[in-house]
């Protein structure tokens, strides 16, 4: 039913993950391979392309659905519906990228509204020269925006005077010798449909079982499902120990056996969580790994 476009490149390889974690698994004949399938009857074909290609091509109507970042598709102002972000990138535990305006450590420049090109305009390479050009109007800075295919930080100060460019922690610009003084956008990965498939009803309601099969699979990866058994004289002291994301399930044991209890908690509280469950009298506990988690 639906043509399905994934990114190529620095995202592919954590996208094929979400996929087969999602029990959606992308199929081709080699890694390389640009065209593949994943075998649900709502997907009718799967193509890899580079994200900076995907939002035209959906806007387009070429696939149904998509996914990229948000950053391109604000730069290539593509006509699109987006049907959420999905909180994941190359970088494990980094769920969001910033397109930044960066100019050398020892630039007296603060902001930019302080960055001139002096008797000639401002240089500035970047890969984004849309949003360069639009934040740098907006600022009222006369600024010749070149476009760069790699290595966008090594160009200060011989090519360019600053440059527009994405980081994640930041540590590639420090690395370069650079500085971020101002930031044009957030950018998270993104599932994003064609307009007129977004308002075909069989098609959205293959779209959004599709995202719910992906979001869930992303919260499930930050939780664990905790089961333990506690006395009667323990359960208040147990039951106010657990975290409050949600109300516990309680169901009293066979006989005079107490109570068992699960609920859901945040992987990095759970070493600490189990320890200190014991010494409120829980026993039997178990830490479940989960597949997805849908609200």
């Amino acid at each position: 039913m639906l043509r399905l476009v994934l990114p190529k490149g620095s995202l592919e390889e954590s996208t094929l993950e979400l996929f087969a974690d999602a029990d959606l698994k992308v199929n081709r004949t080699s890694a390389i391979a640009y065209q593949a399938s994943i075998r649900d009857d709502r997907i009718a074909d799967v193509t890899i392309l580079r994200p900076q290609e995907i939002p035209l091509y959906v806007a387009q109507g070429i696939y149904d659905l998509g996914i990229t970042g948000r950053d391109w598709v604000e730069e290539r102002s593509a006509d699109v519906v987006s049907l959420g972000e999905l909180p994941y990138s190359k970088t494990p535990g980094v769920d969001s990228i910033r397109i930044v305006l960066a100019v050398a450590d020892a630039s007296p420049c603060k902001s930019i509204e302080d960055l001139t090109g002096g008797d000639r305009p401002l240089r500035v390479a970047t890969e984004y020269p849309e949003l360069a050009r639009r934040a740098l109007s907006a600022a009222g800075v006369d600024a010749e925006i070149s476009m760069s295919y790699g290595a966008t930080e090594a160009k200060v100060p011989d090519i360019a005077d600053c440059v527009v460019e994405l980081t994640e922690t930041g540590g590639a610009l420090r690395a370069a010798g650079l500085r971020a003084i101002h930031t044009l956008l957030v950018s998270s990965t993104e599932l994003i449909a064609n307009p007129a498939s977004a308002a075909d009803p069989d098609k959205r309601r293959a779209m959004d079982q599709i995202a719910t099969l992906l979001m869930g699979t992303l919260e499930a990866r930050e939780k664990v499902l905790v089961k333990l058994n506690v006395s009667a004289e323990r359960r208040a002291a147990v039951i106010a120990r657990l975290p409050s994301l949600r109300s516990p399930t309680v169901s009293e044991l066979a006989g005079d056996g107490g109570f068992a209890i699960e609920t859901v908690v945040r992987k990095d509280e759970i070493n600490t969580l189990i320890p200190e469950l014991k010494e409120l009298g829980a026993s039997d506990i178990l830490e479940l790994a989960l597949a997805k988690i849908v609200h």
